[in-house]
C-alpha cells in the first residue's frame, strides 16, 4: 500500500513538474539596439508616415555599377546546379537596365500605408493596411505577417487586398483582417541594429511591443522562413495575446529518439509514427529528401551563420552580385526541380518586376549585411540549445505545408513543439515564398483556420 502510494504522489510530481515546464512562457527580451549607450529620457513612441523614395543620384550610381558587371561565363549544361547561370543573369541585367521601371515599382509600394516607430532604440519599419469596408457590426482582426530571408515586406503586397478585402475577392465576408506587415530590423528599411545578439526573441519581442503600440490587445499572427521563428516566439512570449499561430514552415531544431526511428523506418510504417501518406512521399528516401537537401542548399547559412559581414560587403558593392545571391534561392526554394532549367525557372512563378523590386529594397536599404547577421545571431550558440527552442507553443496553430518547401516537416514532429494544432493541410502547389507565389492558397488556409478559432473560441481554451 505504501509502495502505491508513493507511486502514485511519484506521478503527480513527475508530472506536475512537466506540465509546469510545458506552459512556461518566454521572457520578453527588453534590449537597447540603438547606437552608444540607452538615453535615460523616455523613448519617443510616436509613429510617423514613412514613404519609399530614391534619389536620381542613387539610379545613377546603380546603373554605372550595372553597366561596369563583369561576368563568369557558366559552365556548360550546368543550369542552375552552380548557383545562378550567368548567361540569364545578363538577360536580368539587360532588364533591369532598360525596361525595369523602379519608380512605377515605387509607386506599387506607397500603395499601402506605411510608417516607422522607435522600439528598443531602432526606427521599425511597418505597412499597416486597413479593410476598405466592414460588414455591418463586423470588427477587423489584426493580423501580423513577417516576412524571411531573402525576402521582405513586398512578398505581402499580393495576398493583402486578399485578406482585408476577401469578399470583393470571393473568399467569404465572415473574417476580415488589419493587417501588419513589419520589416525585420536590419531588413528593408527597418533599422539595423547596432549592437550583438539582436535574434528571433528579440525581433519578437520588438514586434510584440508594435502590437501594443497599436492599441491590439489580441491578435493573430503568420510567418514563413524566419517569420515562422519570430512568429513562434512571440506565442511563447504573449500566448494570452496571440489568438492563433499560423506558419506556412515549421522549424524543428531538436531531434530525439522517436524522431530517429520514425526516420529509420517510418517510411515502412508509416501509421505507427504518425505519418500520412503525402508525409511518405515528401520525406522519403531521406537520404535525398533530407540529407542530401541540407548539404547541397544549406552553404549559405553557413557562411551566414559565421562570417557574414565578409560575403556581404561584396553583394552590398555589387548589384549584379546582389542580384545572384538572391535569385538562385527564388529559384531552387520556389522547386528544386529548376535547377535544370537555364534560367532557373524564375519567371515560372514570379515576374521580374517582382523580383527585381525585391532585390531593389535589398539595394537602395543597403541591408544585405545586416539582414544576413540574423542568422549568426540566431545559430552562433548552437541549434536547439536556446530556451525557446526548450518551450513548446500553447497557442492554437494552423499550418500550410507547400510540396516544395525545402524541407518537410510533418505533423507528427511539428505536434511535439506546438501542442495545440487545430489545422495541418498539405497544399496542392508551392513552395518557400508562399504569400508571393500563391498568394490564393496561402489566404484561403489562413481564413479557414481564423474560422475554426473563432467559431470554437480556441484561443480561450489555451490554458484550460
Amino acid at each position: 500500500m505504501l509502495l502505491e502510494v508513493l507511486l502514485v504522489l511519484g506521478t503527480l510530481l513527475i508530472y506536475f513538474f512537466f506540465s509546469k515546464k510545458n506552459e512556461e512562457t518566454l521572457p520578453f527580451k527588453d534590449g537597447w539596439w540603438g547606437r552608444g549607450q540607452k538615453p535615460v529620457t523616455k523613448e519617443d513612441s510616436s509613429i510617423r508616415p514613412f514613404k519609399v523614395e530614391t534619389a536620381e543620384e542613387e539610379l545613377s550610381d546603380l546603373f554605372r555599377r550595372l553597366d561596369q558587371a563583369r561576368f563568369t561565363e557558366p559552365l556548360e549544361n550546368s543550369c542552375f546546379h552552380y548557383g545562378t547561370n550567368s548567361v540569364h543573369l545578363r538577360k536580368v541585367v539587360s532588364y533591369w537596365k532598360n525596361q525595369f521601371n523602379w519608380k512605377k515599382q515605387v509607386e506599387v509600394l506607397n500603395k499601402y500605408p506605411q510608417f516607422k516607430t522607435k522600439i528598443q532604440g531602432i526606427d521599425i519599419h511597418f505597412v499597416h493596411v486597413k479593410p476598405p469596408r466592414l460588414p455591418e457590426g463586423q470588427a477587423a482582426k489584426p493580423l501580423l505577417m513577417v516576412h524571411g530571408w531573402p525576402g521582405s515586406f513586398y512578398e505581402f503586397y499580393k495576398i493583402i487586398p486578399l485578406l482585408t478585402d476577401p469578399a470583393s475577392h470571393g473568399l467569404g465576408h465572415e473574417h476580415v483582417f488589419e493587417v501588419i506587415c513589419p520589416s525585420i530590423p536590419g531588413y528593408g528599411f527597418s533599422e539595423a541594429p547596432h549592437k550583438q545578439d539582436f535574434n528571433s526573441v528579440s525581433a519578437a519581442s520588438v514586434f510584440y511591443e508594435l502590437m501594443l503600440r497599436l492599441g491590439f490587445n489580441e491578435f493573430y499572427t503568420q510567418g514563413g522562413d524566419a517569420g515562422s521563428l519570430i512568429c513562434t516566439n512571440l506565442a511563447q512570449i504573449a500566448p494570452s495575446h496571440v489568438k492563433g499561430l499560423h506558419l506556412n514552415m515549421v522549424l524543428v531544431s531538436k531531434l530525439g529518439l522517436s524522431h530517429l526511428l520514425s526516420i529509420l523506418l517510418g517510411r515502412y510504417f508509416p501509421g505507427l509514427f504518425g505519418f500520412q501518406e503525402e508525409d511518405v512521399r515528401r520525406m522519403f528516401p531521406f537520404l535525398k529528401k533530407w540529407l542530401y537537401k541540407i548539404l547541397s542548399e544549406f552553404g549559405y547559412a553557413h557562411i551566414q551563420a559565421t562570417k557574414p559581414d565578409t560575403v556581404g560587403c561584396g553583394l552590398n558593392d555589387s548589384p549584379v552580385g546582389l542580384a545572384a545571391y538572391i535569385l538562385e534561392k527564388f529559384s531552387s526554394w520556389t522547386d528544386m526541380e529548376f535547377q535544370n532549367l537555364e534560367d532557373g525557372g524564375l519567371e515560372r512563378k514570379f515576374s521580374l518586376d517582382d523580383l527585381l523590386t525585391n532585390i531593389m529594397i535589398y539595394w537602395v536599404s543597403g541591408c544585405i549585411v545586416s539582414s544576413m547577421r540574423f542568422y549568426k545571431e540566431n545559430l552562433q550558440k548552437g541549434i536547439g540549445t536556446q530556451k525557446h527552442d526548450k518551450l513548446t507553443v500553447q497557442v492554437p496553430t494552423g499550418i500550410a505545408a507547400f510540396p516544395n518547401e525545402i524541407l518537410h516537416i510533418p505533423q507528427a514532429w511539428a505536434k511535439k513543439k506546438y501542442t495545440n494544432i487545430v489545422s495541418f493541410h498539405f497544399m496542392p502547389r508551392g513552395g518557400h515564398f508562399a504569400a508571393l507565389e500563391e498568394p490564393e492558397l496561402l489566404a484561403k488556409d489562413i481564413l479557414q483556420f481564423v474560422d475554426k478559432v473563432e467559431k470554437e473560441q480556441l484561443w480561450k481554451k489555451k490554458g484550460e
